[in-house]
């Protein structure tokens, strides 16, 4: 008797779930889409185990330094879940700035170089400026994550990567003129030439204001435009997700990613 009630009750439960719709069995977890961006500050802490992409930043606050965890942190982006098609796994990004108008205060200013801009001569100009962003890209990609890279056993190969390019007020930029704003664009197109010719692919991650304050317009020639911006300042993933209808940071661009923060924690929403 109990047992034929058993079955009884087992049926009729199934027959429920089918006619409303409802699975029989619980179903697996979509796996998340969520991704996250970290760097030195996050060295020794616990990094979330759920993720569809990461990126990484190479530097560890200046582009004269190397982020001391970047090969544990390189290993961990790559074990992202990948379920957001557009956005590969494992990306970096690279600190940037133009000290120009400190030069006495710069042991890594250039004094030679041939460029864009004409011959770099160890001056505050356009083509030291260009000088400079070649020299940091380069320094950063073969001294600090190519080493780490293939240590972590992970991809050590640069063409394999999307290079952000974080255009930050709280580094040293010039300021104070249009010809100032033309040099700092002038060192993230020659960061911009370094990644290239090493096969990469290069992004720009600021926010309008920021981007605005430091670079100020890009001319259509500029091998910054047309690149994907990664736009930071949002609040929640709400206001991330509008701002992947804002406009992108330099002429024939897309808003590909956009950044808010999470209990002090970077998180990016990817935008289609």
């Amino acid at each position: 008797m109990g047992r034929t009630l058993r079955s009884i009750v087992i049926t009729a439960l199934t027959v429920l779930a089918v006619v409303v719709g409802m699975p029989a069995t619980a179903s697996a977890a979509a796996p998340t889409r969520v991704g996250y961006d970290v760097s030195y500050p996050q060295c020794g802490k616990t990094l979330p185990s759920a993720r569809a992409f990461a990126v990484v930043g190479v530097n560890g606050g200046l582009s004269t330094r190397s982020n001391p965890c970047l090969g544990q942190q390189l290993a961990w982006a790559w074990r992202s879940n990948g379920s957001v098609d557009a956005q590969p796994k494992a990306q970096v990004y690279l600190n940037t700035a133009n000290p120009g108008q400190v030069i006495n205060q710069v042991t890594t200013w250039p004094s030679s170089g041939s460029t864009p801009y004409g011959q770099c001569d160890g001056t505050n100009s356009m083509a030291c400026s260009w000088e400079y962003g070649w020299e940091r890209a380069s320094n950063s990609i073969l001294s600090f994550f190519v080493p780490v890279a293939g240590a972590a056993g992970v991809d050590d190969a640069p063409s394999h990567y999307i290079w952000w390019l974080d255009v930050e007020t709280t580094n040293t930029w010039q300021t104070g003129s249009t010809e100032a704003l033309a040099r700092n664009r002038a060192t993230l197109e020659g960061m911009t030439a370094s990644i290239i010719a090493r096969g990469g692919r290069v992004g720009l991650y600021s926010t309008h204001q920021q981007w605005a304050r430091i670079v100020g317009s890009v001319p259509s020639s500029s091998n910054l435009a047309s690149r994907p911006s990664w736009l930071a300042g949002s609040d929640s993933l709400s206001d991330a997700r509008s701002d992947c209808r804002n406009p992108a940071l330099t002429p024939g661009g897309r808003v590909t990613l956009t950044q808010y923060i999470v209990n002090g924690l970077d998180r990016n929403h990817a935008c289609t």
